[in-house]
């Protein structure tokens, strides 16, 4: 494994954002940091971005903040790191920064779409806390015409296993293709969208997520990835 490079316990916290260089000796000496559990208040003390540093009971990211969009291919896995998997998402968004970023939520293995990364992990549990109620739009290709009656029981909700569920919002994509239905749904639930058909006996073909948290993958090609824009990050951070 690379060894990480070590940087000044003063500059890890200005990094962090919380202040300038100068005010994180004077907390520092305070006592008010901690590094992997032990307060410090050595002011030339080193740290590597593996430790743990706390201030005021929050734990500090000295990276840049970085939030990526990617639209996910078919066939991989999203995982930061799976030894039986062939391909993940990482894979395909290796080369877009130094800063070391993670998938918000999953998408399973065979579906495609909107999927962000980011080393935002304050945001990132936002965006995926169960209290969260962020729309997701999915464009859903079944193996057989569905009818209105069902459109409508799965609008008005279903008992699965685990509970039950209802969406949002449910039509059909094409009006003269009864097997495409766009669903909106918040529930994070594993594999919400397809245990809903496959429980009225459908089999779900394709599954894309078109949106996420108001973000799109318009213009973006299959397996190709952007940086958000700030008003894209803004628009994040305040809903």
């Amino acid at each position: 494994m690379e060894k990480q490079e070590l940087i000044r316990l003063n500059k890890y916290v200005a990094n962090a954002g919380v202040c300038s260089r100068r005010e994180a000796d004077v907390i520092i000496a305070k006592g008010l940091v901690k590094v992997n559990g032990v307060v410090v208040t050595e002011m030339g003390m080193k740290v590597s971005l593996d430790d743990e540093v706390i201030y005021k009971g929050k734990l500090l990211n000295p990276e840049k903040k970085v939030y990526l969009l990617l639209n996910k291919p078919k066939g991989y896995v999203t995982t930061l790191d799976d030894p039986h998997a062939e391909k993940t998402v990482m894979d395909l968004v290796f080369r877009a920064c130094t800063e070391r970023i993670y998938p918000v939520g999953r998408l399973d293995k065979d579906t495609t779409g909107v999927l962000l990364f980011t080393n935002d992990g304050e945001l990132a549990k936002k965006l995926t806390h169960p209290g969260y109620e962020k729309k997701k739009i999915y464009h859903v290709f079944l193996d057989k015409e569905i009818s209105e009656k069902e459109l409508q029981q799965i609008s008005k909700g279903i008992e699965l296993e685990d509970g039950p569920v209802a969406a949002d919002a449910i039509s059909y994509s094409d009006p003269a293709d009864r097997k495409q239905v766009g669903i909106e749904i918040h529930s994070g639930r594993n594999r919400i969208v397809r245990r809903i058909f496959e429980h009225l006996g459908f089999r779900v073909e394709k599954l894309d997520r078109v949106l996420f948290a108001g973000l799109t993958k318009k213009d973006l090609p299959r397996g190709k990835w952007r940086f958000l824009s700030e008003r894209e990050i803004s628009f994040l951070k305040m809903s």
